[in-house]
């Protein structure tokens, strides 16, 4: 299976990064401001992108300040069945975050194109993080 795979530095502690990725008003602060998340395993959290796109993830781990993994359940046909892990180690007072969107079937213009928005995203969420201001859909060019 095909992964897609990114690693940042964000300059705050694991903790600050941890709650931008499992609070609802930290999601809605870098990916997209229409997210529906608790921050509890085996709950559902829904993310909309205008009409273009409706995403169900599962939750399916939470370790604080180290972990965060969901399991696409409802979206895009290629991304049904995809995983997604951010992965945070404290190095000082930063955060190495490493991202994996895995269990791809196969290499496609799509997977192409969410490589380059999870770039995107990532940057989003470096900078809210750091400067408490991101760049989520509803706010992007």
């Amino acid at each position: 299976m095909k992964e897609i795979r990114h690693l940042l530095v964000i300059h705050v502690p694991p903790q600050k990064v941890y709650r931008a990725l499992v609070e609802q008003k930290g999601l809605a602060s870098w990916w997209t401001d229409d997210v529906t998340a608790k921050p509890e395993e085996n709950t559902i959290a829904e993310f909309n992108f205008g009409n273009r796109y409706h995403n169900e993830m599962i939750i399916n781990q939470l370790v604080e300040n180290r972990l965060v993994s969901w399991e696409c359940r409802v979206g895009d046909p290629e991304w049904i069945g995809t995983t997604f892990s951010f992965d945070l180690e404290e190095r000082g007072n930063d955060t190495i975050l490493r991202f994996c969107h895995g269990n791809w079937r196969e290499l496609t213009d799509f997977y192409a194109s969410c490589n380059y928005n999870w770039g995107y995203y990532l940057g989003s969420l470096k900078k809210y993080c750091e400067e408490g201001k991101g760049y989520p859909f509803k706010n992007r060019d």
